[in-house]
C-alpha cells in the first residue's frame, strides 16, 4: 500500500534565499559534518601523546587512522553533493558519485544498494542524486538500507530512493523545507540540505515527492508530465 505524505508537491510559491546566506549555510552544514570526525583526531593526537604502553597507543593510532578516513570521506562526498565541481555545464560520472556516497554513507548501521547505470550527467543532476541520499537517510534515524534506482534514462533520467529501518518515517519538516515552503523561513545549518535539495530538483526540472509504501520510504524525483528539457539554470 502506498500513501503520499502531505506537503510533498512543490507548490507554486516559495522561499527564496539570498546567495550570500545560502553559501554561510552550506559551509556551516559541511563544517558540521567535519567536527565530529575533526576532533577524534585531536583526541588519538592527545591520547597518543599521553600513552604509556603500547596497546594505548595502538588503540590511539586506529582512532587517528579511522577518524582521518572518515573525514577524507566525508570531504569528497561534501564536494560534489555542495560544491562547483566543475564549471557551468559540466557533467559528472556517476561511478565517481557511487564511490563517495558510499564512502560517506555506509557503516555498521547503513548499506546502500546502488542501480544506477555509470555515464556521464550534468553536474546539477548528480548532485542531487547524493542530495536525494542524504534526505533518504534522514528517514531511517537506526539505519537501515538505502537503495537507489533510475527512473528513466540518459540526461533526462529521474530518480527513486526507498529505504527500510527499524521506526523509517519521514520528518513532518522535510517535504515542505524540499518544496521551498518551510514552517519557519529563517533557515538554519541543519535545515539548509533539504531546501538545497528542493533547489537542485527545480534546477533540473525535477519534481520531489515523499511517500510511504507499507515499511517502506520512497523519495522520487521525476520530471513532471509534459516537462521538456532540463533548465539551464545551475545551483553551487
Amino acid at each position: 500500500m502506498s500513501s503520499a505524505v502531505p506537503g510533498s508537491t512543490v507548490p507554486s510559491s516559495t522561499v527564496t534565499l539570498d546567495p550570500l546566506d545560502l553559501t554561510a549555510l552550506l559551509c556551516s552544514r559541511v563544517c558540521h559534518d567535519l567536527i565530529s570526525p575533526s576532533g577524534a583526531i585531536v583526541n588519538g593526537l592527545e591520547v597518543l601523546e599521553d600513552a604509556q604502553d603500547e596497546e594505548t597507543k595502538t588503540f590511539a593510532l586506529d582512532l587517528i587512522k579511522k577518524s582521518a578516513g572518515r573525514v577524507s570521506a566525508r570531504l569528497q562526498f561534501c564536494r560534489l553533493a555542495f560544491g562547483a565541481s566543475g564549471s557551468a555545464g559540466a557533467q559528472i560520472d556517476l561511478g565517481d558519485a557511487e564511490k563517495v556516497a558510499r564512502g560517506a554513507l555506509e557503516d555498521e548501521k547503513v548499506k546502500l544498494s546502488w542501480s544506477l547505470p555509470r555515464l556521464l550527467l550534468p553536474k546539477n543532476r548528480v548532485k542531487l542524486v547524493l542530495n536525494l541520499l542524504l534526505l533518504a537517510g534522514q528517514t531511517i534515524p537506526r539505519g537501515g538500507t538505502l537503495a537507489i534506482d533510475p527512473v528513466g534514462a540518459g540526461e533526462s533520467m529521474g530518480f527513486r530512493v526507498e529505504t527500510r529501518g527499524m521506526n523509517a518515517r519521514v520528518p513532518q519538516h522535510l517535504p515542505h523545507l524540499v518544496a521551498g515552503t518551510p514552517e519557519d523561513p529563517a533557515l538554519d545549518a541543519h535545515a539548509v540540505q533539504p531546501f538545497y535539495a528542493g533547489l537542485l530538483a527545480r534546477a533540473c526540472g525535477l519534481d520531489v515527492a515523499f511517500a510511504v509504501e507499507g515499511e517502506a520510504v520512497v523519495i522520487t524525483a521525476v520530471a513532471p508530465a509534459g516537462a521538456g528539457a532540463e533548465p539551464v539554470a545551475s545551483v553551487g
